[in-house]
């Protein structure tokens, strides 16, 4: 190919990051939460609608990099650290969209977030995968 990557391999990703603006800028000095009195948890997932993706043409910048992003569920933590933008910035910017119907928003229920036997399974589920070398980790 003339951009030197073989057919058929993987392409960069779809979405550059934006370049460094200070946040206050990107949100007009608005801060997360400020809407709805509760911030968005990083773990929130959130999707791009048929909407969002329909009107990416007329986003701004981080607007867009959000809502095309989202093409797939993401969390908030990752839309932040895949595009390089502050969470904060994020969590506006998804509450924005989330306000126009271009994104779809799924918060975790707070009670299961909270319970420690979550936790344990999880703890539980990593020490169960295998190391490098086939080993299982010690469970204590």
């Amino acid at each position: 190919m003339a951009d030197g990557r073989t057919p058929g391999a993987p392409g960069p990703d779809p979405v550059e990051p934006v370049a460094a603006v200070r946040p206050f800028l990107v949100t007009a000095g608005r801060v997360a939460g400020a809407a709805t009195g509760r911030t968005m948890p990083v773990e929130t997932q959130v999707i791009a609608t048929a909407a969002g993706l329909g009107a990416l043409g007329r986003l701004s910048f981080e607007q867009h990099d959000i809502v095309a992003a989202c093409a797939v569920p993401q969390s908030i933590a990752e839309l932040a650290s895949r595009l390089r933008l502050h969470l904060n910035v994020v969590r506006v910017l998804a509450e924005d969209l989330r306000a126009e119907d271009l994104l779809a928003v799924h918060v975790p229920d707070s009670a299961a977030t909270h319970d420690a036997s979550v936790l344990r399974r999880v703890i539980d589920g990593l020490r169960a995968i295998p190391d490098s070398r086939g080993v299982l980790r010690d469970t204590d």
